[in-house]
């Protein structure tokens, strides 16, 4: 598993380095980067699909290279259907878009199929590998803003509800360290303490994570709608940038924490570390954007 993340991670970084082109085995392939949360653990995963390009929307295809099972991704995605896809752009550089994802079937599934496998004759070899299952082919339609006031309205109630929880999440694991800090273990965790406040720390930066990337895809919408939210929408990905990185440094230290003795109090400082300026982002964002959708 490890070593499919480690060739996926590649060429990811290739894909959004070249503005959604890669080379080795994927020389010359159509493909998207697809964001997906895990339906155990709550935690995004990216992953470069193969896709086929309809109009507004993608179409993928759950190949597998032919394997017995259907990709983790696709078992994510429906469990939760927002999905946030990356694609290369005419001006010069990938950028992120907010999906609903819907998998095809009957006349519809066949004719996507069909015209994949003409355009890509590996296709059917996966199919015949994949004797267990059919491949599924799913269509991501992307978030549109246009004429659809009611919409506006449910994404500017998505996004203060979103906010309240990773508020109140943020409390709840600040309550934690206090009681770690105290010498005072809470009664029902049965993997000890440091373990369950790291697992609490980790899961906290999983949902901020996804949260991010969800925003940094709808972000594209609102952009084509709301011309005048460009400089906001601007600062708010920078933002994200700094918060992702600050992520990743503290997921490194969650990650030693496993095997080794991190004091709480370290694990404290750099969890207010990644806190830093979040609320005013929070505020920020609120002010910028609920206005633009009627809230």
């Amino acid at each position: 598993m490890s070593a499919v993340i480690d060739r996926n991670a590649a060429v990811i970084a290739e894909f959004r380095a070249r503005n959604g082109k890669v080379g080795g085995p994927f020389e010359g392939a159509s493909l998207v980067l697809i964001t997906t949360v895990g339906r155990r653990s709550g935690r995004p995963w990216t992953n470069p699909v193969v896709a086929l390009a309809d109009g507004g929307r993608q179409v993928v295809f759950g190949s597998n290279a032919g394997g017995a099972r259907d990709p983790h991704w696709y078992l994510n995605l429906l469990a939760n259907p927002q999905v946030t896809m990356e694609i290369g752009t005419d001006a010069g550089h990938v950028k992120p878009f907010a999906t609903r994802a819907v998998p095809l079937a009957g006349d519809e599934r066949a004719r996507y199929w069909d015209l994949q496998c003409s355009r890509d004759p590996a296709f059917r070899a996966y199919a015949a590998a994949a004797t267990t299952r059919t491949i599924p082919v799913v269509a991501l339609h992307p978030l549109d803003l246009a004429g659809d006031s009611a919409r506006g309205r449910l994404i500017g109630e998505q996004l203060v509800r979103h906010h309240d929880d990773l508020r109140a999440e943020i409390e709840q694991v600040r309550e934690r360290f206090e009681r770690a800090l105290g010498g005072a273990p809470h009664a029902r965790e049965p993997q000890g303490p440091a373990e369950q406040l790291r697992r609490h720390c980790l899961t906290f930066c999983y949902h901020l994570q996804l949260h991010h990337t969800r925003e940094d895809g709808a972000f594209s919408a609102f952009e084509r709608e709301f011309p005048h939210l460009v400089p906001a929408i601007t600062r708010l990905r920078a933002e994200h940038v700094v918060v992702e990185h600050a992520l990743a440094a503290f997921e490194a230290i969650l990650e030693q924490a496993a095997t080794t003795t991190t004091p709480p109090r370290r694990l404290r400082d750099e969890f207010e570390r990644v806190l830093t300026g979040l609320e005013e982002h929070f505020a920020y964002e609120e002010a910028q954007l609920l206005p633009a959708l009627g809230r």
